[in-house]
């Protein structure tokens, strides 16, 4: 495994970003393990994060695109974080935008915030996890509506939950194959696990026998066919 996932591994702990106990997803499932970027709340924090997201971005991707898409809410600071990012690590001038949950109608009207989208732009969707893909079932319709040729070329988030979708296949999995983009994250919940397990990490063990048990029982129920 590569350092940085590495790192970005103890920065999710760090944060309490990454959290284990018990817990409902937003689809029902009750899981061992959730992760909230809600709680990336300082600047630091989202400067470093920002160049995690702009790491896997520019492996997978490269920067020969035009335009990074946050869906609202948290949507919004990963774009703006991972735009900065790209340019200083990168020198990619990367244009963001995000939508807004309510269309306004006066001053700076319309539905979307940062750049406009353009005829022919290659856009990316940055998000934290995705389960069921609702978001993307919400904002992609709205990106490539607002210009012609506009193509939405990926979707990129912070960790890959490696569970069933609405069939058999990772939710991830089955984006990809639903609107033809290539998707990736940061890190994948295994190699969460294998930097974790029976490691010890500031002196105490945070995933041990027990939570190892309940995060494989949690995928003998829910984990994506391989």
């Amino acid at each position: 495994m590569e350092t940085y996932k590495q790192e970005f591994i103890e920065f999710m702990i760090d944060c309490q970003v990454l959290k284990f106990g018990d817990f409902v997803t937003k689809s029902g499932r009750k899981t061992p393990f959730f992760v909230n970027t809600g709680f990336y709340r300082t600047g630091s924090q989202l400067k470093r994060l920002g160049k995690y997201y702009a790491r896997a971005i520019a492996d997978h991707f490269g920067t020969d695109f035009d335009l990074l898409f946050g869906p609202a809410y948290k949507g919004i600071p990963l774009t703006v974080a991972a735009t900065v990012a790209l340019s200083e690590d990168y020198g990619a001038d990367i244009r963001y935008c995000s939508n807004r949950k309510e269309v306004k109608d006066h001053g700076d009207k319309g539905i979307l915030l940062g750049s406009p989208i353009e005829k022919g732009d290659q856009v990316i969707i940055i998000e934290d996890v995705t389960t069921a893909g609702t978001s993307i079932k919400e904002t992609y319709p709205i990106i490539t509506a607002q210009a012609e040729g506009v193509n939405v070329a990926g979707l990129v988030v912070s960790v890959d939950r490696m569970e069933r979708g609405q069939g058999d296949k990772a939710a991830l999995a089955e984006i990809g194959e639903k609107y033809g983009m290539k998707t990736c994250s940061i890190v994948t919940m295994a190699e969460v696990v294998a930097h974790l397990y029976n490691r010890p990490y500031k002196g105490r063990i945070v995933i041990d026998d027990r939570l190892k048990a309940a995060i494989d029982a949690y995928y003998m129920e829910y984990g994506a066919a391989q």
